[in-house]
């Protein structure tokens, strides 16, 4: 465990850029970080003196490793945990299968702590099992991608090495060759027919769980690393960011502390009623799913999974197990919503609709008020793959006044707004967000350039514009998705806000083309809703209406296909720029034709 200062810090994790007359929410937001954080409260910090997270803010009090947190859910027992299609677990099935799992790999395949293992597979139940019995036994938790190739599979394993593979039937195929040249040991999850290479076996033939069963004996620090998780490579080859096992506790508490936040704000007892029932529609790989399987693992919480998601299977799930709390990317929250109006669904036992993963269009927040009044808690925030999940988060009453805002930091979570030259700028100016913090990752796996560009003293870049008012963060746009205009900057969330405003868009996305007078301009490629007849000219008055003219889409391309996404909801611009460039291209040649 790191050393730190025995004199608490600073409650909240202030912007430099704060003012001293914040907001009556913003006085109101102090007033409960107080409470939350003082001397002796629950989420009371202080600053870590040596170690990973030496000069960042740290819980005071809580596990320290990925264990003592696994450990505490051994407690809840028969509560339901992983409630999937075909199996469900109680959280004392699921301790008992991690642990044994996790025994396996320690004393039949030889693992130490500090080994890899990877974990590929859908949204089983057994995900959680492979994921947690990694930590019971020491071992660096590989995340990958479900959704990858057998090449990119290839490149992750190449790059971490791991000894042991935990994959699904479907997965199998791709890293095979792979696990046989590097004599890894393989499970597979989920795997009926054909058999299986060598040095692999089925998990179902495994013996049979002992209920009463401990975990392996292993030494894991707090400074150990806990996690390599591969960044979405939407700009180039993903890089494994690399956390210790205190950022991932800390990842573990930041929830903890938005919910307590959330409940004292509506006047709630944090902890008081039943468990959340959770819809877990983000994949267990991203970064955004462990924010809430942390969150639904605290509170004893069961996880409804779903294997691939479908807006009316949703529904039906929703009925069927009463589920509280919604957890999502922006895009299916919105179908969502959508189906739920067209099924006339009032659902009726939801209390959250939670997003993450991508940003939240504000009319999201709109809908959800216009049709459920206060009864449903709106809920987005801010997370890194470099941050271990949500770092900050904006919910209820200030989520509805503030829409555009991914909200406030975590007690833990420093934010620092700066200009080109690094300098902190004043409140209200946008620049690059900066962020330090419990839950960050140490770097980059074997990757020292790329840790060196990325983190300044402790301080991480996030590469996106944002700006601070009254402790709230709003988020701008990515420096790179950003286009200048003849001078002028325009910022493309601004512009896809304002088109997802108009009722009959259905996805939006803006970026910007080549002009040759004007350096680049504004370009944006609309899905509409199903029987929507607006036309462009009409979306770029709509568009014009709220923002300046410099800001108003030259091209509006209508396109009847969704949009091209990544597993996190986030649009994928680089496969749209091509189709993009060659289509306003000839539209140019027919007007200079014309």
């Amino acid at each position: 465990m790191p050393h730190t200062d025995p004199t608490p810090a600073a409650a909240s994790a202030a912007s430099p850029s704060s003012t001293d007359s914040p907001s009556a929410a913003a006085a109101s937001a102090a007033r409960i970080d107080a409470a939350l954080t003082g001397p002796g409260a629950p989420f009371a910090v202080v600053r870590a003196q040596d170690g990973a997270q030496a000069g960042s803010l740290v819980y005071a009090s809580g596990p320290r490793t990925l264990r003592e947190f696994a450990e505490t859910t051994w407690a809840f027992g028969d509560q339901a945990f992983l409630i999937g299609a075909e199996r469900s677990y109680s959280y004392g099935e699921f301790f008992a299968a991690a642990s044994a799992l996790a025994c396996r790999m320690t004393e039949e395949y030889g693992l130490r702590p500090g080994d890899r293992a990877v974990v590929a597979m859908r949204n089983h139940p057994e995900w959680q099992i492979a994921f947690w019995a990694a930590q019971l036994a020491g071992l660096v938790a590989v995340p990958l991608n479900a959704w990858w190739t057998e090449g990119e599979f290839a490149y992750a394993l190449d790059d971490c090495e791991p000894r042991v593979l935990l994959v699904d039937g479907e997965r199998l195929p791709r890293v095979a060759a792979w696990a046989e040249k590097a004599g890894a040991r393989v499970v597979v999850f989920h795997h009926r027919d054909g058999a299986v290479p060598v040095g692999a076996e089925r998990y179902d033939d495994l013996p049979a769980p002992d209920p009463l069963a401990a975990p392996p004996e292993v030494e894991i620090r707090p400074e150990d690393d806990a996690t390599i998780m591969y960044t979405s490579g939407t700009t180039g080859r993903p890089k494994g960011a690399v956390a210790t096992q205190l950022a991932q506790v800390g990842a573990a508490l930041n929830p903890r502390f938005h919910a307590a936040a959330s409940a004292l704000g509506r006047g709630v007892i944090p902890g008081q009623g039943p468990a959340p029932v959770t819809l877990m529609t983000f994949p267990f790989f991203h970064v955004a799913a462990f924010t809430s399987f942390y969150a639904a693992m605290a509170a004893g919480g069961s996880l409804v999974v779903m294997r691939k998601w479908d807006a009316e299977e949703a529904l039906r799930l929703i009925r069927e197990h009463g589920v509280t709390h919604y957890a999502g990317v922006p895009v299916t929250a919105l179908q969502l919503l959508a189906a739920a109006e067209r099924a006339d669904d009032r659902l009726e036992s939801l209390q959250m609709l939670n997003t993450g993963g991508a940003a939240a269009p504000p009319d999201l927040v709109a809908r959800l008020t216009a049709r459920y009044g206060e009864r449903i808690e709106p809920r987005n925030g801010y997370g890194l793959t470099e941050t271990s999940g949500g770092v900050l988060a904006n919910f209820g009453a200030d989520y509805r006044l503030h829409p555009g805002s991914v909200g406030r930091p975590t007690p833990v979570t420093e934010v620092r707004i700066t200009g080109p030259a690094g300098e902190a700028l004043p409140e209200g100016e946008i620049g690059e967000l900066w962020l330090r913090g419990q839950s960050l990752v140490r770097g980059y796996w074997r990757d020292e350039v790329a840790t060196a560009e990325a983190f300044t003293d402790g301080w991480f870049r996030s590469g996106d514009l944002a700006l601070v008012r009254d402790g709230r963060v709003s988020i701008v746009d990515r420096i790179k998705d950003m286009v200048i205009r003849g001078g002028e900057n325009v910022y493309c969330v601004e512009v896809e806000a304002a088109l997802h405003e108009h009722p009959d868009v259905e996805d939006a996305a803006v970026l910007g083309v080549a002009h040759p007078a004007l350096g680049e301009e504004v370009a944006a490629v609309v899905r509409l809703r199903p029987g929507a007849t607006v036309t462009a000219d009409e979306l770029r008055a709509h568009v014009g209406r709220s923002l300046a003219a410099f800001k108003v889409p030259a091209h509006v391309l209508v396109r009847d296909e969704q949009l091209p996404r990544n597993p996190t909801g986030k649009i994928l611009k680089r496969e749209l720029r091509g189709v993009v460039d060659e289509e306003v291209g000839a539209l140019r040649r027919s007007e200079e034709g014309a």
